[in-house]
């Protein structure tokens, strides 16, 4: 593990353990909210593994967090700009997706994050993470399959489309190249 994944490992045992603490649930409660194991959370506090975008969307879905607010460094002062090279980037372990946070404040009601998706990958996030959120995606290279729910939209480049009601959804990239697209949301209380 690199020295600056080691270090993303290392802030998200910390923001997990501080968003449980703030709730005072237990790691059982948590594995309960998320659907994700105790021994997962458990690895994952004590930064003995770096957890997936599928975990970090259930637990961020858990916690009623949106994934960029889960990623983000400790608070600081509000920032209106934020660099290229200051932008936190995530990679998952296990499929290469890797995800840019782009907005400067990460717990603003509006963010935008650009995903790259590489070849052959698919990956599927439950419902829950998204609950409380309104989404577009617009695709910048590539091609999507994107399937909320029945059914699956294919997405080139240019396209935009606004997602409906939260259901279980698969980001596939079907292409022998890496797929990018822009993800807009923002938050709304669940009911």
């Amino acid at each position: 593990m690199s020295i600056m994944q080691d270090a993303v490992t290392q802030a998200i045992a910390a923001r997990i353990r501080s968003e449980r603490a703030k709730r005072d649930w237990s790691i059982e409660d948590l594995a309960r909210h998320s659907g994700v194991s105790r021994a997962m959370i458990s690895k994952i506090e004590r930064a003995e593994s770096s957890p997936t975008a599928v975990v970090i969307a259930r637990l961020s879905g858990a916690f009623d967090l949106t994934m960029s607010d889960l990623l983000a460094a400790p608070k600081s002062e509000p920032k209106l700009l934020v660099r290229r090279a200051q932008q936190q980037v995530w990679n998952d372990p296990g499929s290469g997706y890797t995800r840019r946070a782009l907005s400067p404040q990460p717990d603003s009601p509006l963010q935008l994050v650009q995903v790259e998706l590489p070849a052959r990958v698919k990956i599927g996030f439950p419902s829950s993470a998204y609950d409380f959120l309104q989404q577009q995606i617009w695709v910048q290279s590539g091609v999507l399959h994107f399937t909320e729910g029945p059914r699956t939209h294919v997405l080139q480049r240019g396209d935009c489309l606004q997602l409906g009601p939260p259901e279980n959804c698969v980001f596939y990239n079907p292409g022998g190249k890496s797929c990018q697209y822009l993800v807009a949301v923002v938050l709304r209380r669940r009911q």
